[in-house]
């Protein structure tokens, strides 16, 4: 799993590039008052320093890619490109940092996984966000009057018909990125 974490040099310019990047477009979304893309920018900018802070290696970086996929909701927001910011690629971007954070707990704590336990961690864990990612709308809609999730101008079957496919994307998107994984580690 240590092969993940690169450490030739372009990878590591194309990995810090994009983390700037989302620096500097998170502070400028915060000052517009839009915090909830801003919250996976966090996730992904600190999950990123782990490796390069624990091996006291500023070259040691994710792949980029992972860290791009990780950043389209946040791209999509910024680039007002809706279809990044869609219930299926924010699932892709969750299963994702699950992924990382399953390869880090693996590389950098007492926890090892084996590769189909990693699959089944980075679906659950997916599908856990979803769920809970769901109940904080709910809450939210009862409590502060949003209308997240409680849209009073859909019937409840079709409030419950979103919400079951937003669960069927997360199931689709943790297991895909945990199969992908799978087979890469593999290769």
């Amino acid at each position: 799993m240590e092969r993940l974490l690169r450490t030739d040099s372009v990878n590591a310019r194309l990995s810090w590039l994009l983390l700037a990047f989302l620096a500097v477009a998170s502070v400028s979304g915060i000052a517009a008052g839009e915090l909830l893309p801003w919250l996976l920018v966090a996730v992904v900018l600190g999950l990123a320093l782990v490796p390069a802070l624990a091996y006291r290696d500023l070259g040691a970086m994710l792949p980029w890619p992972l860290l791009l996929l990780a950043s389209l909701p946040v791209l999509g927001t910024v680039f007002a490109r809706p279809w990044l910011s869609s219930g299926l690629v924010t699932y892709v971007a969750v299963a994702t940092i699950a992924l990382v954070v399953a390869l880090e707990l693996h590389l950098f704590t007492p926890v090892l996984m084996t590769p189909r336990f990693a699959v089944l961690f980075v679906v659950v864990t997916t599908m856990g966000v979803a769920g809970v990612w769901a109940v904080g709308r709910w809450l939210a809609d009862l409590y502060l009057g949003t209308q997240l999730l409680l849209d009073p101008t859909l019937t409840d079957a079709e409030i419950e018909s979103r919400l079951m496919w937003e669960f069927v994307y997360s199931a689709t998107a943790g297991a895909v990125a945990g199969l992908v994984f799978e087979w890469g580690f593999r290769r």
